[in-house]
């Protein structure tokens, strides 16, 4: 080894110690007699110290150092004089005199700050990304994300299960998203497929008696890319056999209450983790997936609205839309260009305008008076109006009550993405709080209306429930599974079902999804005749890796807690990928480029 010991890892027991280092000029100071180097590793960093009193070659060396230069260093560590200790560091109370400096490679003028937690261009980052994973920050997240992988198969490895490698090149089959393909240059005109998931791949592994499975797992989807999207991510993939929903949930509670008493004592979180229905988080967020760090829940009103003589209001009551809002605590004194601001938001997200009623902090229920009203719809309203909105939505003086008029799905889609809004501008969000619920009872179908179809919410391995399964073909829309996902903060961090074991079943559910015979067979066959040989009843979960370390680091995009990844346009700046292939390569793969229609 070039060196015998890190430098983070000196302090006062190293006093007088003669010891080896190596890595980067971090920082140089030259105080024109002493020369002072930061060197730092991994561990973190020591001040080393030249003097040429005390070692001329080494103090002459030391004059030609500059920033993330790699240099080796050998001296004897002593105690700072007094005064001088720097708190900030592990290793502040001691340094080292150099007796020896060997340069070991130099460096060009980085692009941007090393030593400095300054902000810098995303794209110019990715491009030189080897020096961006050198700054503290990234340093930081590349050791919490192996913590956290490390935490998840120590515990797994604990209760008995056994990590299994799965292929990356597969069959094309459905599951939700466009498949990254891969030509084949033996098989020419035919191609693999990068898995969005190994969902097929772990079914059968509980089909081969494996019983408990997980793999933190490459996961790939052609699909548009956003803060928490990738081309390319990682989850752990978990499936157990011989279980039931309750099952699956508890082991994924113990996993992340026990990562975070371990790793985050400094983050507070509910235990157990609150349970909502999928029926009851749209019902009151508007969204399956809400940040139950805010309050404001939302309230349908359309009994209340269908009274008042409002246009908007009769047209959406008339054609069975809603009408459905949430309070905004101690946000009265709004001005016209806020709400008009707010109104441009909810628009942007699909509805079609905001209503909103404002109750000064004067307004007295027993005594009230429209004067200290205010609402963009006030030619419509009575006082007693005004009182009914305020008893039923639970609104107090100086609160600010949000309203919007329409088709149930856009309603709800458009409140969800305000609410969000409004706990971030009011700071309801604390970083260190983390608000973990289980969502269930997802439906197993959901209507497209673009296509005309049925598709699978979750997927279309999910087990629905036994009370419903006479209704799969005849009733689709009211069919509920046994698919639940795990959310905290407002992100979905897993999803996971009790899976389909049953051969006619699984049929039952394509048919409804609208897959031939011919289709059923050339993309699920493998699966389905698995299930004829003593499938047994199983079910798991995948939480994504990307997400959740985001969400533990309080990170904004999924971007800065992976190594390597992609801009939001999907582009590697690094390697300068995607990219055209050599011809011969085309040629051997019998594949010709055509310009796009």
């Amino acid at each position: 080894m070039l060196k015998s010991i890190n430098c983070g890892d000196l302090d006062t027991n190293s006093v007088d110690n003669s010891v080896e280092l190596a890595g980067w000029v971090h920082r140089r100071r030259d105080h024109g007699k002493l020369i002072f180097i930061d060197l730092r590793d991994r561990s973190g960093i020591i001040q080393v110290v030249f003097n040429p009193e005390h070692a001329l070659q080494a103090h002459n060396k030391a004059e030609m150092l500059r920033n993330e230069w790699v240099i080796r260093i050998k001296g004897s560590v002593s105690l700072r004089p007094e005064g001088t200790e720097n708190s900030n560091l592990a290793s502040g109370q001691v340094e080292v005199y150099a007796d020896e400096l060997t340069i070991l490679n130099e460096s060009l003028t980085p692009p941007f700050y090393i030593n400095e937690d300054s902000e810098v261009d995303e794209a110019l980052r990715l491009k030189y990304r080897y020096l961006d994973l050198r700054r503290e920050n990234m340093k930081n997240t590349l050791i919490v994300r192996h913590k956290v992988v490390k935490h998840i198969r120590d515990f797994l490895d604990a209760e008995d299960f056994l990590e299994i490698e799965t292929p990356i090149l597969i069959k094309s089959t459905p599951e939700g998203a466009r498949d990254h393909v891969v030509p084949s240059r033996l098989y020419p005109g035919k191609f693999y497929a990068l898995p969005q998931s190994p969902q097929q791949l772990k079914q059968i592994l509980m089909v081969s008696g494996v019983e408990k499975y997980f793999q933190i797992a490459r996961c790939f989807r052609d699909e548009d890319s956003r803060s928490d999207r990738q081309p390319e991510f990682t989850q752990l993939d978990l499936e157990m056999s011989f279980v039931e929903q309750e099952d699956i949930l508890g082991l994924t509670e113990d996993l992340f209450t026990t990562m975070l008493e371990t790793l985050f004592p400094e983050k507070s979180f509910e235990k157990p983790f609150p349970r909502l229905t999928y029926e009851e988080a749209i019902r009151d967020y508007g969204i399956d997936r809400p940040d139950l760090r805010y309050g404001m829940k939302m309230v349908e009103v359309n009994e209340i609205a269908a009274d008042i003589d409002f246009r908007v209001f009769q047209d959406v009551v008339a054609s069975e839309g809603i009408i459905k809002g949430f309070v905004a605590p101690g946000c009265a004194n709004y001005t016209r260009s806020q709400i008009d601001d707010l109104t441009d938001f909810v628009v942007s997200h699909g509805a079609k305008g905001l209503i909103s009623i404002g109750v000064d902090d004067s307004f007295d229920v027993d005594e009230p008076e429209m004067d200290n009203i205010r609402s963009n719809i006030m030619r419509f309203l009575c006082v007693n109006d005004v009182i009914k909105f305020i008893k039923f939505m639970g609104a107090m003086p100086g609160d600010l009550i949000f309203l919007i008029a329409g088709e149930f799905q856009s309603t709800n889609s458009a409140l969800a993405a305000l609410r969000h809004e409004m706990g971030n501008r009011l700071g309801m969000g604390e970083e260190s709080q983390m608000n973990f619920a289980f969502v269930t009872d997802f439906p197993l179908f959901e209507w497209n209306s673009e296509e005309s179809r049925w598709t699978a919410t979750h997927h279309a391995f999910c087990m629905p429930h036994e009370e419903h399964l006479d209704q799969i073909e005849s009733a689709p829309g009211d069919v509920l599974a046994y698919s639940y996902d795990l959310i905290c903060n407002g992100i979905e961090v897993a999803s996971g079902s009790i899976r389909v074991h049953d051969r006619g079943l699984q049929e039952r559910i394509f048919g409804v999804l609208g897959y031939s015979q011919q289709e059923v067979s050339d993309r699920f066959r493998q699966l389905l005749d698995a299930f004829e040989y003593g499938a047994p009843p199983h079910g798991g979960i995948a939480p994504g890796i990307d997400r959740l370390v985001m969400l533990l680091l309080g990170k904004s995009t999924i971007r800065d807690v992976i190594a390597f990844p992609k801009t939001q346009s999907q582009i590697d700046p690094l390697f300068e990928a995607p990219s055209e292939i050599e011809k011969s390569q085309l040629n051997e793969l019998r594949l010709k480029l055509t310009s796009a229609d």
